[in-house]
């Protein structure tokens, strides 16, 4: 069975704002000749990492809600800024927008609860969309979209 997880997206706006920043990390890592993985360093390793490995995403929590994914591709050790052992979520660079989930708030990161995940509605783009996340939201909560 795939097994996912759920991170919270902090400081970041909307979907787009998430797939700027590592698009930017991205760059970076070419300029500085470090190998271009995209990576999300976390404390610890997932004990359902094989699980994970084998077909799981990395669900993304914005403005209280799940609004994309990302494949995970693998597990690696890293280092925190401040040299302390960590964890890295090694990540597809394509980022999924899927339907907006409501999802309270937490630290670290979770598994995603068993059962159908939510549904994808195609890639992020870097454009700003015609509405923003915020009313998306809304008109979801409201049941017209």
């Amino acid at each position: 069975m795939t097994v996912h997880l759920v991170k919270l997206a902090v400081g970041i706006e909307d979907a787009e704002h998430l797939a700027r920043v590592q698009k930017a990390r991205l760059a970076a890592a070419v300029r500085e000749k470090r190998k271009a993985v995209l990576r999300h360093v976390t404390r610890h390793r997932p004990k359902r990492a094989d699980e994970i490995v084998s077909g799981g995403s990395l669900y993304w929590v914005i403005g209280g809600a799940i609004v994309a994914r990302q494949r995970i591709l693998g597990f690696e050790e890293a280092k925190k800024t401040d040299g302390t052992p960590a964890h890295a979520i090694l990540l597809d660079p394509i980022l999924i927008r899927t339907e907006a989930w409501p999802f309270r708030p937490f630290q670290g990161w979770r598994y995603l609860p068993a059962g159908k995940p939510p549904p994808d509605m195609g890639p992020v783009s870097m454009a700003k969309e015609a509405l923003p996340a915020e009313l998306r939201r809304e008109l979801k909560k409201l049941g017209l979209i």
